[in-house]
């Protein structure tokens, strides 16, 4: 009888480690795929955020422009930019469409 019970005792401590340890690997796999997400949105939020800082910033542009191209740019205005359309060695060249965000 007593070993009996020892055998039973000891056969459900190693059920019970074994799915502790299953779900435990189970956590680890879950907290890593977390932790690579976050990583990863990190990243792209930084990218983001250098878009947003530098590239729209008006007078970010008008540093550069004076770095980089000096006299080479030239202000115009909107209506005069134009669309370049290439389809099968066709080259269009029609007028820049612009959206507006306004509801007419």
């Amino acid at each position: 009888m007593k070993k009996t019970l020892l055998f039973i005792v000891i056969i459900s401590l190693i059920v019970i480690t074994t799915l502790t340890k299953n779900s435990t690997i189970k956590l680890e796999n879950q907290i890593f795929n977390a932790k690579e997400n976050i990583s990863l949105l990190k990243d792209k939020y930084e990218l983001i955020r250098l878009d947003y800082n530098y590239l729209t910033n008006p007078k970010k542009l008008l540093d550069y422009q004076a770095q980089y191209f000096e006299n080479e740019l030239s202000k115009i205005e909107i209506n005069q930019i134009k669309e370049l359309i290439i389809n099968d060695e066709k080259i269009l060249i029609r007028d820049f469409k612009i959206f507006s965000n306004e509801w007419k």
